[in-house]
């Protein structure tokens, strides 16, 4: 198996808080137009996707591109954590990282590029995923010179149990009482902590806070009080030193919106719309591409 290595129209706007008239600009108002989300799929026909969605007002999308035709059973894929594509050799690229097939975890990787791979090599990692609506890997790297890494896997199981294993899917606790979370989005990554962005069926917005340190005790705080509950996935991507790009989509009506986030600061938070994305959103599950983590910078929203 390819390996890290350490070393080497839900939403209405007088709903969302604007950044005030005479506050400073945040990092993340002042980046947003040069932000982009690398957005991944996999369709009803098993094929791994790629397109860019760009921040503006309005929003952007490229042309979505097929990444690697049919290689997952059609219809089976649940869920799907954050991918990694790889330079391996000029003109070769890794694809990697975990897929829930039916009711069973693996990880997987493939090769495009000047010797493609015509299959994905799967090796299982578990059963009993069926009862999970959520999971997310968190991969935070320092690098060679200050040889410091670590990698979580995060899971929400159907009865609210929030559930976490470590580097090499050691049991690292678990915490009850998220059964009104409807999704989550990893957005921050530290050496002492993830961070999540989570709505409810109810309609809240919540960060948790989830530290490193065992016994596992997230931190929760409010950032809205309704109107997100039509978002069936959320997607994030660092935007600005401190703050993230988010999509929410609503697989109801097939539809995308773009926010930019602001460092996250409880009912404080800066959420400025940037509206509809231009593209249909009918793919079975929603995903970031990535690259590797000691080479791209980590999230920080919070």
């Amino acid at each position: 198996m390819h390996r890290r290595t350490a070393a080497a129209a839900l939403l209405t706007a007088g709903l969302l808080a604007p950044l005030p008239a005479n506050a400073q600009p945040t990092n993340t108002a002042r980046a947003t137009a040069a932000c982009q989300l690398s957005l991944g799929s996999v369709n009803a026909g098993g094929d791994h996707t790629g397109q860019g969605i760009t921040a503006g007002t309005p929003p952007t999308a490229s042309t979505k591109r097929i990444e690697a035709a049919k290689r997952f059973a059609p219809g089976l894929t649940r869920l799907h954590s954050t991918w990694v594509i790889e330079p391996e050799v000029p003109e070769d690229w890794a694809h990697y990282g975990e897929v829930v097939l039916g009711s069973t975890m693996y990880s997987a990787i493939y090769r495009t590029g000047a010797v493609p791979s015509d299959e994905v090599t799967f090796h299982r990692v578990g059963g009993g995923w069926d009862k999970f609506t959520y999971f997310e890997e968190s991969t935070y790297d320092e690098g060679a010179a200050a040889n410091f890494a670590h990698t979580h896997y995060y899971g929400l199981r159907n009865d609210g149990t929030l559930f976490r294993w470590r580097d090499g899917w050691k049991a690292d606790g678990s915490y009850p009482g998220f059964s009104a979370v409807k999704t989550m989005t990893l957005i921050s990554q530290t050496r002492t902590y993830d961070t999540f962005l989570a709505n409810t069926r109810g309609g809240a917005l919540y960060t948790i806070r989830i530290p490193v340190s065992s016994p596992m005790k997230p931190i929760v705080k409010q950032v809205r009080t309704r109107t997100w509950q039509g978002f069936e996935s959320l997607v994030a991507e660092r935007c600005g030193q401190y703050g993230v790009l988010l999509l929410g989509i609503d697989k109801d009506t097939k539809t995308g919106y773009l926010y930019a986030v602001g460092h996250a600061n409880g009912t404080s938070t800066v959420i400025n719309s940037l509206g509809k994305v231009p593209t249909t959103f009918d793919d079975q599950t929603y995903f970031r591409w990535t690259s590797v983590a000691w080479a791209d910078p980590p999230l920080n929203g919070e």
